[in-house]
């Protein structure tokens, strides 16, 4: 399956829930919610993904964790903010960065409407 096809069902999925569950719960319920779609999707996804940091010749396992790792391709990063900022577009490139990802999807589930809080990422 493509990076694109993923991440039209991850959008789908995203909308459902959100549908079902409206703006002003928690991220980790969101988090939880997409999580179980997608694996009842048949997709591979990781949790909380640890992502280290290397830094010449150490590495530092802490402090980094993608939301959400769609089949080792989509990186999926969760917010329940007022407004998505220059801050949020920086940590999730840094997370494609980071573990050479191409394809990334931000998602804002405190808004009226779901669709117009997902901004794409393509490195």
């Amino acid at each position: 399956m493509t990076e694109n096809e993923i991440s039209n069902i991850i959008i789908g999925k995203s909308i459902e829930v959100h549908r079902i569950l409206g703006p002003g719960l928690l991220e980790s319920t969101y988090q939880e919610c997409l999580y179980y779609e997608l694996k009842n999707e048949g997709l591979k996804v990781e949790k909380e993904k640890v992502l280290p940091i290397f830094y010449k010749d150490i590495k530092l396992n802490h402090g980094y964790r993608i939301d959400l790792l769609v089949e080792n391709k989509v990186v999926i990063e969760l917010k329940t903010v007022e407004f998505l900022t220059g801050v949020h577009s920086a940590q999730i490139l840094t997370y494609m960065k980071l573990g050479d990802y191409h394809l990334g999807l931000l998602l804002n589930f405190h808004v009226k409407l779901l669709k117009e809080a997902i901004k794409r990422f393509i490195l």
